[in-house]
């Protein structure tokens, strides 16, 4: 996006003119680090542009056409509900860092929009999860993809999980913090998985033999790194920062949100 934007419409006269077209527009993947990107939009237009301004700028682009849309982290509600508006045709969306509570709140409205939805990542505390995934069920019938990393999966998570999308493909966890007899629970109930990554979890082991024999169909399955944690005092920090609200925390040693090239 930042070489799209700042970069190609330099070129040339066509070049710029090509870089209007909706086409090129369609995966709208904001910067992880948007300090910077900011930094270079003030440095070439002498001005400073609010983030909520600069994400319709970018949505507008699209003209409607976006069928992926990564939003930084500090994307307001206004942001992101006139993103969720504006962008129709949405196959995978995404918010880099943890979502605010304000923010979770509105994403299972929001969620109705995207009837072709079939990706979504998301960092969060817990609140929202089934609620959320109530709404995909409800409205999103090519969805297979499921991505928390980071978060806390609990009781009413895990079996939000198998009730609403028990013919789940891809599930991505990792880092998150899930006790064995969820993670059990889906291995258990969601038998159509393809790929599971449980890698450097907390509250259970990357060893277990029963979880590693539950797994043994899923084509793709990952667990290393992963641990109980017996300190009770640790088990709690652990929750505690995946509850945390509206901080930025790096993706930094995480994949690349979009590097599974599934996404039809």
């Amino acid at each position: 996006m930042e070489t799209l934007f700042l970069d190609v419409p330099l070129v040339c006269k066509s070049w710029y003119k090509a870089t209007l077209h909706p086409m090129c527009w369609q995966h709208l993947i904001f910067p992880e680090n948007f300090n910077s990107f900011e930094d270079r939009i003030m440095k070439e237009y002498q001005k400073e542009i609010p983030i909520t301004s600069f994400i319709k700028f970018i949505v507008n682009r699209s003209s409607r056409c976006a069928t992926t849309l990564m939003l930084p982290y500090r994307c307001s509600e206004e942001g992101l509900e006139y993103a969720a508006k504006q962008c129709p045709a949405l196959k995978v969306f995404g918010l880099h860092g943890y979502l605010s509570l304000k923010n979770a709140s509105i994403i299972p409205k929001l969620i109705r929009n995207w009837k072709n939805l079939e990706v979504l990542r998301l960092m969060m505390a817990p609140h929202y999860v089934p609620e959320i995934l109530i709404q995909i069920s409800l409205h999103c019938k090519n969805f297979f993809q499921l991505m928390l990393p980071k978060s806390y999966v609990g009781d009413n998570e895990a079996s939000a999980i198998v009730a609403y999308l028990p013919k789940i493909k891809h599930l991505f966890l990792k880092g998150a913090t899930i006790e064995k007899k969820n993670l059990v629970m889906i291995l258990r109930r969601c038998r159509e998985l393809v790929r599971l990554d449980v890698r450097d979890c907390f509250l259970f082991e990357e060893s277990d033999a029963e979880i590693l024999e539950l797994a043994s169909h899923i084509p793709s399955f990952r667990c290393e790194g992963s641990t109980h944690i017996d300190n009770y005092e640790d088990r709690e920090l652990q929750i505690a920062l995946c509850r945390m609200e509206g901080n930025n925390f790096s993706l930094g040693e995480w994949d690349n949100p979009f590097d599974w090239n599934f996404v039809s």
